[in-house]
């Protein structure tokens, strides 16, 4: 209706997903390299959160216009279905042919796609599954993906699986009876809307595709569109839309903010007042304010009129009852319930290492892998802790079921220092050994960001870095002519780190023999557990 008379050759701000109008915000883009390297990597999972309208789909679709060729992907719209029907949906997504007594038949349907993955991995291709709607799984769906998981060769994860949803898949992970499915999440990321600034870009981005040669949105215009959408995608194309439309009905070629809020008005139907108005209605607070205080002073100057207000009741606010001793974990536990939070542990955890944890924006691992840390989810009890020796996040059960994240800072032979929120507390092993479930989180520095599984044939920098630094651990001279490609004394120098450190031994420099190997060099400036020496 309105596209001659802006000049524009089509709607610039339909709802479908267009790859032609694909805009990448800071945060969007971020969060496609996240999925990208989801494809590229070995196994797991990665989740990726936003509220409704963030631009999660446009995210989706510009992964399957990138998806390297190597690769397969199944893509899953509507996981509202038995696991049966949720595995049968993978396979025919893969063109996997299935018999008819397959159907219905979770073991044989699981049987069939591990031979595909087998033979897919054996031609170098990688599959993977992205569920978008993730939240809608239910109970039982969400246990069969972890055993999907499970697939594997003795190295290599066979499948990766790629969870997409809104807020509630986050809450839903959280819960304790699903911990184990989160402790194989290996990248977690949430979308947040546009800035101001990628409100405005976005805006005129979409316009210059659908052809405008000139501005149509004037500046006050633009902050109205960001002010009225919160800057969530999806909502910003609704109130463009309609503003356009507004705009055409009264013959005006530019459109203000007040068509803007006009707009804003019929698509929430309410009534959106400008932004200024605000400031107002705070003015007339202030002179109430003002009014008070002079109450006030006039009082303290008149005893026989603070007599009369002060026949006014008062209530009292309550007084925080004081925290537990430290040496009564469940009664700590009960009383550090609103500072024992994941945020908060991460933010401890990153600040023994000198790193910044900000809550709310990237995943925590991103955070840590800008500053040239990465995270490590591992399980194994006290056995684990002094292998790695290093301070780690541990999720403890109070006595009603609820987990509290904390930090161990120190492990001792038979008492540990716990972070409980800011407070450290000492705690007998044995008490915290009966709250804990083994699981943990740490952070490690690796040499190089680059800490993909090395093994026979890899070459480059990260090959030479692993053959110096394990020949520092097994006391040999340094090696000025060492080679970066893995060849087989390095293999035999890794199989031996491997025996002596209790870790699976395949010759293969996995992410936990890297960390290990770290922890044995640590650095001086570096956080440990125990300042003993490692047994390696």
């Amino acid at each position: 209706m309105y596209l001659s008379f802006y000049g524009l050759g089509e709607k610039p701000f339909s709802i479908t997903p267009d790859p032609r109008y694909l805009f990448l915000g800071g945060r969007h883009a971020e969060a496609l390299a996240h999925l990208v390297y989801g494809v590229t990597q070995a196994g797991g999972f990665v989740q990726l959160t936003g509220e409704v309208g963030t631009g999660k789909t446009t995210v989706i679709r510009s992964l399957l216009a990138r998806k390297p060729d190597n690769s397969e992907i199944a893509l899953i719209l509507n996981p509202s279905m038995n696991a049966g029907e949720f595995v049968q949906t993978i396979c025919e997504e893969l063109g996997i042919l299935l018999p008819d007594d397959a159907v219905g038949n979770v073991k044989e349907l699981v049987d069939i796609l591990n031979r595909h993955l087998l033979k897919m991995h054996a031609q170098g291709k990688r599959v993977v599954v992205i569920v978008d709607e993730a939240q809608n799984l239910a109970r039982e769906v969400l246990e069969q993906v972890r055993l999907l998981t499970n697939l594997e060769t003795e190295t290599q994860k066979l499948l990766q699986i790629i969870l997409i949803g809104q807020p509630e898949l986050r809450e839903m992970l959280s819960r304790n009876d699903l911990r184990q499915l989160a402790q194989r999440i290996t990248g977690r990321y949430h979308l947040v809307p546009l800035s101001r600034e990628e409100s405005h870009a976005y805006v005129k981005h979409r316009l210059r595709i659908a052809g405008a040669t000139q501005d149509i949105f004037t500046g006050g215009a633009l902050s109205e569109l960001y002010r009225t959408s919160g800057g969530v995608p999806r909502l910003l194309n609704i109130i463009a839309d309609r503003s356009l439309l507004g705009g055409y009905t009264e013959d005006r070629h530019v459109v203000n903010a007040a068509l803007v809020r006009r707009a804003a008005g019929e698509v929430s139907g309410q009534r959106v007042l400008p932004a200024w108005l605000p400031w107002v209605v705070g003015g007339a607070t202030a002179v109430t304010i003002a009014t008070t205080t002079w109450l006030v002073v006039s009082m303290q100057n008149h005893p026989s009129a603070a007599a009369d207000v002060a026949a006014v009741p008062v209530v009292q606010a309550p007084v925080a009852a004081a925290p537990p001793p430290s040496s009564d974990l469940a009664g700590l536990l009960r009383g550090a319930a609103a500072v024992t939070d994941l945020d908060g542990a991460y933010s401890r955890l990153f600040a023994l290492w000198g790193a910044r944890y900000v809550a709310g924006s990237e995943d925590a691992c991103s955070q840590a892998l800008r500053q040239g840390l990465e995270c490590l989810d591992e399980a194994g009890g006290f056995a684990s802790l002094r292998r790695y020796n290093r301070p780690a996040i541990l999720g403890l059960e109070d006595d009603s079921g609820a987990i509290h994240q904390t930090v161990i800072e120190q492990l001792g032979p038979d008492k540990a220092l716990l972070l409980v929120g800011a407070t450290a507390h000492e705690v007998p092993l044995a008490q915290l050994e009966g709250r804990w479930s083994g699981d943990f989180l740490l952070l490690w520095k690796p040499p190089q960001l680059d800490t993909r599984s090395l093994a026979m044939g890899a070459h480059g920098e990260p090959v030479r870095s692993l053959r110096e630094r394990l020949q520092q651990w097994a006391g040999m001279e340094p090696d000025p002519l060492a080679i970066d490609v893995f060849d087989e004394p390095l293999r035999e120098l890794v199989v031996q780190f491997q025996q002596r450190n209790g870790l699976a031994v395949d010759g293969v420099a996995g992410t936990r023999t890297q960390a290990l190997l770290d922890a044995q060099l640590a650095a001086a400036d570096t956080p440990l557990l125990s300042t003993a020496k490692p047994r390696g």
